[in-house]
């Protein structure tokens, strides 16, 4: 398979099992601890605040989600592996809402070396270089990477939205300006910090359900820019420890939204295909 399409794989492989963290502050206070703190206020008390704290955080959490009709950008890819592979590459994205996601690759002399159009029920790729192309179900991005990827969560990923996020939030800590919180979801526990006064994501670290898996995976977000009323992350970093390590650094150098945009993809007649 091409390795264009590989760099792209692993921008969406977020493969991970988190690091030991410091400890937060819980949310449900047992008896016990209510007993060992002096001037602990009521349990009930304490409880309740905990939980409309959280509650509030996660709204402002989802007041800067970036909702979209369309969605275009232009990105400086940095790939490093722990076979020594080193890419850099420029890719060029288009997306329409909940239904398609439009990728070409080129590399340093500006040449295509390959094209994606994923759908939310197939994936579709051409190797530019090799004449080849490529059809697969939206399932064949789950068996590759063994995650429960969809078109949804990739257009967040590539958005700057939180992935993996769920409500069950049960703990939280502050400090030095950052909110801390854990979040339990159906295939992972994701450990993310926020800032106190913007509540913009600033680093997420997931930890898979299944231990067996050990998986690390920490996500990083930055310069943040706000453009009618949408705060983006143009620098981001994913760095995944698993059985190989993988760093990728994206720059987004363009990005627009809402614009009208098209989505070419005619294969030509001489490609073999696979």
């Amino acid at each position: 398979m091409n390795k264009l399409f590989i760099l792209f794989i692993g921008i969406v492989c977020l493969l991970c099992s988190c690091h030991s963290a410091k400890k937060t502050q819980k949310v449900i206070v047992t008896k016990d601890t209510a007993v060992a703190v002096v001037a602990m206020p009521p349990i009930d008390s304490v409880k309740k605040d905990s939980v409309a704290f959280i509650k509030e955080l996660y709204k402002e959490l989802d007041s800067n989600y970036i909702n979209f009709t369309t969605f275009s950008a232009k990105i400086d890819v940095d790939y490093d592996d722990a076979e020594g592979k080193n890419l850099n590459v420029n890719a060029h994205v288009r997306m329409y809402k909940d239904s398609v996601i439009w990728l070409s690759v080129t590399g340093p002399l500006g040449i295509e070396g390959l094209r994606v159009y994923i759908t939310p029920d197939s994936v579709k790729l051409q190797d530019k270089q090799n004449k080849v192309y490529t059809a697969k179900s939206i399932a064949f991005l789950q068996e590759i990477t063994a995650l429960p990827l969809n078109l949804s969560t990739l257009q967040d990923l590539l958005l700057g939205n939180p992935i993996f996020l769920d409500s069950n939030i049960t703990n939280y800590n502050k400090t030095g300006g950052l909110i801390s919180l854990q979040s339990n979801g159906t295939f992972f526990k994701n450990l993310f910090t926020i800032n106190e006064t913007s509540k913009l994501i600033q680093t997420s670290t997931l930890e898979d359900i299944d231990k067996e898996r050990k998986r690390t995976c920490y996500l990083t977000y930055s310069g943040y820019e706000k453009e009618n009323e949408i705060n983006f992350s143009t620098k981001r970093s994913i760095n995944v420890v698993d059985k190989k390590k993988l760093d990728i650094k994206m720059n987004f150098k363009q990005y627009n939204f809402n614009e009208k945009l098209s989505f070419p993809f005619t294969v030509p007649k001489n490609y073999a295909k696979n």
